[in-house]
């Protein structure tokens, strides 16, 4: 296998044996297969073209400014496939696309191939790998997605994935055999509905966020325990427990901008996606929710100490790409707060955007003195700290708990104020409090 990529330092670095982003096993599953040349790397794009029987486009597709897909790299590397090709390939789509996306790839490589001999095939193979758990996802997928338009490209695709499907990869990580521990579900569908079943898939995870976080709205109103609610929720087989978190919404580079994408889709075709449109707004609203719970806490953010438990917009990452702590972190400083973070793997990212604040070494340095603390992300680390430590070395020992980790019980009995999302506020007033904030829009601006 080759891989290319036009950022060479990146490339050098992967030849090196060192991966560029933190996913866990990531490295030693690249260097186990570097070391015996099953894997190279080469910033020379025409040469892995010209290596491949099958290329897989796996390039990013990021929102322009009207929430559809940018598709300018897809259509950069389909020319230069066009170009450099020796001889006939398949061509398949991994990154995250809108219908009707492989048509047009494939007028585009019949456009621009150097050779009237050549003959491209074209497929559609999305990912549904998620960031942290992208290797078990992998070498364990639930489902591998095949949109085919011959029975020659659906034969090379089986190929490629026959180790995995077979369970005959063998893992040099400890996740057993990697043989799934049911087997994956092979679908064959044509190119329009592979495209469709990435954007639709993930929208509906999108959905579901936005459901939990409005009942969690409704379980502070009336004293109830969102963690209760969700849980019997998500024993029904039916509904299942997956993405029924409350908090501060989906971040990530691909749950906001897949559901940008598939809105304009919808609107390009002439369906109405109102139900789509009102989950974002949910979303995008939630931060506007955390901030007015600490505004209510703290009743002045200037001059206060604020600590800040996690950078990354999820755990096992450190992808910052619209992650939570960015808008919290902008309006804590525009607000004049003195702002400390730790992030065990995002924080050198976020110092470079946010020089301002105090990026620390440990945890508990990050609660000395502070006035609150808050939790963005759910680092399973966070839930073992020390937490009799944290209450005496804080100014103020008020948590405010952005994806419920913590149990609020546990939390009071140790002495802390303690605030979550859905879950029962002990303080009457601020309950009420909140029950009548104004709503805000999502610049922070009062509605």
């Amino acid at each position: 296998m080759v891989c290319t990529d036009n950022d060479p330092q990146r490339i050098a670095a992967l030849k090196a044996g060192v991966v560029p982003i933190f996913e866990a096993h990531l490295e030693t599953l690249l260097n186990s297969n570097r070391r015996p040349r099953k894997l190279t790397f080469t910033s020379n794009a025409g040469e892995a073209v010209r290596a491949g029987d099958v290329i897989f486009i796996c390039v990013g597709t990021p929102p322009l400014e009207n929430g559809e897909a940018d598709l300018s790299a897809i259509d950069n590397v389909a020319r230069l496939i066009a170009s450099e090709a020796g001889g006939s390939k398949l061509v398949v789509e991994k990154s995250t696309v809108p219908a009707k996306t492989g048509q047009q790839l494939k007028r585009v490589l019949d456009i621009y191939r150097r050779d009237g001999g050549i003959q491209f095939r074209v497929a559609s193979n999305p990912e549904f790998l998620r960031e942290g758990t992208a290797v078990q996802d992998f070498l364990h997928p639930d489902r591998i997605v095949l949109g085919v338009e011959d029975d020659t490209s659906e034969q090379q695709l089986r190929e490629v994935y026959r180790p995995i499907l077979e369970g005959r990869f063998r893992c040099p990580i400890h996740l057993g055999n990697c043989r799934a521990k049911q087997p994956s579900e092979l679908l064959i569908t044509t190119m329009n509905s592979a495209e469709i079943i990435k954007h639709a898939s993930n929208s509906f995870l999108a959905l579901k966020i936005s459901y939990a976080n409005m009942i969690a709205d409704l379980c502070e109103k009336v004293g109830a325990d969102i963690q209760e609610v969700t849980r019997a929720m998500g024993l029904d087989p039916r509904i299942g427990p997956q993405f029924l978190h409350a908090g501060l919404g989906f971040g990530g580079f691909c749950l906001p901008k897949d559901v940008q994408a598939f809105i304009r889709l919808a609107e390009r075709s002439g369906v109405d996606f109102n139900l789509l449109k009102e989950a974002e707004r949910i979303n995008k609203r939630r931060i506007d929710v955390f901030l007015e719970k600490i505004r209510r806490a703290l009743w002045v953010i200037n001059g206060k100490c604020v600590g800040i438990l996690g950078l990354a917009f999820k755990a096992n990452t450190d992808d910052i790409r619209f992650a939570p702590s960015l808008e919290i972190i902008r309006s804590l400083l525009a607000e004049g707060a003195r702002v400390r973070a730790y992030d065990q793997e995002a924080m050198d990212k976020i110092a470079a955007l946010y020089p301002q604040i105090e990026c620390t070494r440990e945890p508990y340095d990050v609660v000395r003195d502070a006035d609150a603390l808050l939790i963005l992300t759910e680092w399973e680390a966070f839930r073992h700290l020390d937490w009799e430590r944290v209450h005496g070395l804080m100014s103020r020992p008020l948590v405010i708990d952005g994806r419920n980790l913590l149990d609020p019980t546990t939390m009071r009995e140790k002495g802390f104020e303690y605030y979550g999302f859905g879950r029962p506020i002990e303080n009457m007033d601020l309950r009420l409090t909140l029950s009548n904030a104004p709503k805000f829009s999502p610049t922070g601006a009062s509605a």
